[in-house]
Order: C-alpha cells, then sequence, then structure tokens
C-alpha cells in the first residue's frame, strides 16, 4: 500500500498523463479542428503562399473530388467526406467560407475551405462532390466558376477558431497569380435547399519572409451581424448568366517592355495581346492569349506556355 505522499504523486502524475491524451486528440467531427493558414509550401517546383486574403475574388476552372479521397485527413486536420460542402484552395486560410458560381447555369453556393489543392495547372479550386452536383458539373467534371471569399463570416470562423493574430501576406513579386477580379452578377431569381443525394513546372523563387497584409485582422468587425458558427447552408442560388471568355493569362507587369517581350514570345500561340489594369493603385500589363473557345484548348495552350518557362500561367474567364 502506498503512503499518502506517495499516493498524491501518483494521483498527479495521472492526472497529467491524462490531460495530454485530451490535448492530443482533436474533434473531426460536426467542426473545425482549428484555425490554419501555414506556411509556403512547394509542390511539383512550384511554390505556393498561404495567406490571408479578405478581398479574395478569381475566375477560373474549378474541378472536384471524391471517391479516392473520402474518409481520409484533409490538410485542416478534418476527415473528408465527399458529400459535405467542402472545397480545397492552395492558399486561403482553413477555415474559410467561400461563394463558388458556375458562370455557365447561374448556380451558386457556399462552401468550407478545410483542405489544399488543386495542384494542376488552369484550376482553381476542388470542390466536393456534393459541391459538384450542387453546381451540376459533377459529370463534366470541370466548369468556369468565380470564387469569392465570405470576408466577415470567414473572420468569424477564424475568430471562433482562437485566430486573434494577422496573419502573414505572400511576399511581393510575379503577380501572375494574382486574384482576376469581376463585377458580381446582380439579382438574384429564386433558392431553394436541395436534399442530399444518395451515396451521398520549373521552380519558382524560393520563399522569403512574408510580410503583413494591412486589413487582414482575423477578428470579426465591429457591428457586423453574421451568423455565429458559419457553415455552409446547403442553398442553391440562381443568379443571371451573361456569358464568358476564357484566356491563358502568361504573366503580368509593372514594366510594359517586359509584357511586350513576352508578348512576341507568346505571338505564335494564338492571338495574344496586352491588357492594362489598376490594382490597388499599380499598374499592371496583363499578356494574355485568347479568347479560346474550348478547355481543351485552353489547357494546351496553358502546358505551351508553362513550357517557355512561365510556371505562374493560369486560365481566367471573364
Amino acid at each position: 500500500m502506498l503512503g499518502f505522499p506517495k499516493f498524491r504523486l501518483l494521483l498527479a502524475v495521472l492526472a497529467v498523463v491524462a490531460l495530454a491524451g485530451c490535448a492530443g486528440k482533436t474533434s473531426t467531427q460536426g467542426g473545425s479542428t482549428g484555425y490554419k493558414v501555414g506556411k509556403p509550401y512547394q509542390i511539383a517546383g512550384v511554390w505556393y503562399y498561404p495567406h490571408v486574403d479578405y478581398e479574395y475574388n478569381e475566375t477560373g476552372i474549378a474541378s472536384w473530388y471524391g471517391p479516392g479521397f473520402h474518409g481520409k485527413r484533409t490538410a485542416s486536420g478534418e476527415v473528408y467526406d465527399q458529400n459535405d460542402l467542402t472545397a480545397a484552395h492552395r492558399t486561403l486560410p482553413m477555415p474559410s467560407l467561400v461563394r463558388v458560381t458556375n458562370l455557365v447555369n447561374g448556380r451558386q453556393i457556399t462552401l468550407k475551405v478545410n483542405d489544399r489543392g488543386p495542384f494542376a495547372h488552369g484550376r482553381i479550386i476542388d470542390v466536393s462532390r456534393r459541391g459538384a452536383q450542387l453546381l451540376d458539373f459533377e459529370r463534366t467534371g470541370t466548369a468556369r466558376v468565380r470564387v469569392e471569399i465570405m470576408a466577415e463570416e470567414s473572420r468569424q470562423m477564424a475568430y471562433n477558431a482562437g485566430a486573434y493574430t494577422i496573419p502573414p501576406a505572400p511576399p511581393a513579386g510575379n503577380t501572375a497569380g494574382s486574384p482576376q477580379v469581376i463585377a458580381a452578377p446582380a439579382g438574384q431569381v429564386s433558392e431553394e435547399a436541395l436534399p442530399p443525394l444518395p451515396g451521398s513546372r520549373a521552380a519558382a523563387p524560393q520563399p522569403t519572409q512574408p510580410t503583413v497584409k494591412p486589413g487582414a485582422s482575423a477578428a470579426p468587425t465591429e457591428n457586423k451581424v453574421v451568423t455565429p458558427n458559419p457553415e455552409p447552408d446547403g442553398k442553391v442560388v440562381e443568379v443571371p448568366v451573361k456569358a464568358t471568355n476564357m484566356y491563358v493569362q502568361a504573366g503580368a507587369f509593372t514594366n510594359q517592355g517586359n509584357a511586350n517581350r513576352l508578348l512576341r514570345q507568346l505571338a505564335k500561340l494564338g492571338p495574344a495581346r496586352i491588357v492594362p489594369v489598376i490594382v490597388n493603385n499599380q499598374k499592371f500589363y496583363r499578356v494574355r492569349v485568347g479568347p479560346i473557345a474550348s478547355l481543351a484548348d485552353a489547357d494546351r495552350i496553358l502546358g505551351q506556355v508553362v513550357g517557355t518557362g512561365n510556371d505562374q500561367a493560369r486560365i481566367v474567364v471573364e
């Protein structure tokens, strides 16, 4: 039999072990496992810079992933369920809430970002199988989409997960992969809640010390009313549809001479042009090939552009 002091010591040790065991377990059911932005990482020779961007608004091509990943861990630590309304994004914080619009049929839903990807050139987001069903591109596999972060809801998600600091932004440099901002479709036709369905290359520069992006605080903005626990609601909103064109954007430069040199290099691939644009009071010269009629042609031209050393090239839709 243990003496009283030794007995107390044993109880203390057992208590510490029990607490350590609890701390090492994180529930993956019914919510996030925490808030993650992440460090710069490299996939197939390309560097990606996760960061907070509450102005994110990009157009491009979406794909979906399902059976091969069902039941596996996502980058956020959650268990992937292909029947949940989730998505994979290369740089947005996890979790974030995004609004995804199919620009061909006008179907729009919200999804929670809880994974990293896609890493194929020319794709900007991977949605769950259920997301592809609601956006109506499960059978085709891809869709022209607009992806827009829901700023206040994403701030609330970050705040709920204990993120009180300002995560870093990516380093300044090549802006070829910067978001393509387009105007949001006006108006709303209808909305409905659908029932669940059955069964439901060249290396970029090495990362440098990131800088802080102004206005990226994780805390919710005062006087903004949002759901205390924002989650995708499963509703499909129908918005007006307008014609879109696809382009391969090979690069964006502040120096017009650099843009002209790339333009001459790409002229043999198809109709190419320079598109001036102002971003954050800075003038950029975007070099684009197009318009391109089919995604197959866009993927082919994108591969050729990347093959010339422009690994930040991407497909844009507008």
